[in-house]
């Protein structure tokens, strides 16, 4: 089973990419964030066109999560347990096949020292305490998404530019390695270990051109799921086309039956 995970940055100005995704790379799970699209609005009839499942949480012109699947989609969770008071459409959990997935957009978080890194905190606290009931299922598990984090030095172009960033900033690495310590497994990493492994460039200043990128996109495996990885990694084509996403697909492969 072929996994990927993308930030779209808006499904109905890039739905020429994403169907072209689905066509070409053919994966069976794809994970969506950052749809801005409410459920109303979401392209259903041409996603399903090129034979997916659609699944999502919509938000009107901010975020937004989907899951498009070849198999049928039993959808979980529509939000992050922990805060119903939190309308953000930033987590969508699903079982498919044999594997249970969540897309998940987690906070930016900046500027450091507001309710907007408080919020980020916060809601990384809650994912957390999810996990580990997630983990007590004992099954193939993949939590994939953009999550605004750049686990280490190594996962951007410019540490000392970005230190005061939410995206590095010490409790935000913190929180990321505690769900990692809870027995996750970082699919991109486990295969690609070097430094220099990107998946989101900025529009401003030629980053994509110049290679000046961030490692916020991730899927983490549970302990059934990492034991059935074969291979991970970027796809860049996407990122390099006209009118692209900032962030660009990540994928992992798992032998596990349908």
């Amino acid at each position: 089973m072929k996994i990927a995970t993308w930030n779209v940055n808006s499904i109905n100005v890039r739905l020429p990419h994403v169907t072209a995704y689905l066509r070409d790379v053919s994966p069976d799970v794809l994970l969506l964030q950052e749809l801005k699209s409410t459920d109303e609005r979401f392209p259903y009839a041409e996603i399903e066109d090129v034979g997916y499942h659609v699944a999502i949480a919509g938000q009107k012109t901010f975020n937004g999560v989907g899951i498009l699947a070849k198999q049928p989609i039993e959808v979980e969770q529509r939000a992050l347990p922990g805060d119903s008071t939190d309308a953000h459409a930033r987590y969508l959990e699903a079982v498919i096949g044999s594997v249970r997935v969540a897309s998940i957009y987690l906070p930016n978080g900046n500027p450091i020292g507001t309710d907007k890194f408080s919020y980020k905190l916060a809601w990384m606290d809650r994912l957390i305490a999810h996990v580990r009931t997630l983990l007590a299922y004992e099954e193939p598990l993949v939590l994939g998404g953009d999550y605004n984090v750049c686990p280490t030095d190594d996962d951007v172009y410019d540490p000392e530019g970005f230190a005061n960033d939410a995206l590095c900033h010490p409790e935000t690495r913190a929180r990321f390695q505690t769900v990692c310590y809870l027995g996750l497994t970082d699919a991109l990493r486990a295969r690609h270990p070097q430094v220099g492994v990107y998946t989101f460039w900025d529009y401003q200043a030629g980053c994509w051109n110049k290679d000046q990128g961030l490692r916020i996109d991730h899927l983490l495996l549970s302990p059934r799921a990492a034991d059935r990885l074969g291979n991970s990694g970027v796809d860049k084509g996407p990122r390099g086309k006209e009118k692209p996403s900032d962030h660009t697909p990540v994928w992992c492969e798992l032998q596990v039956e349908s």
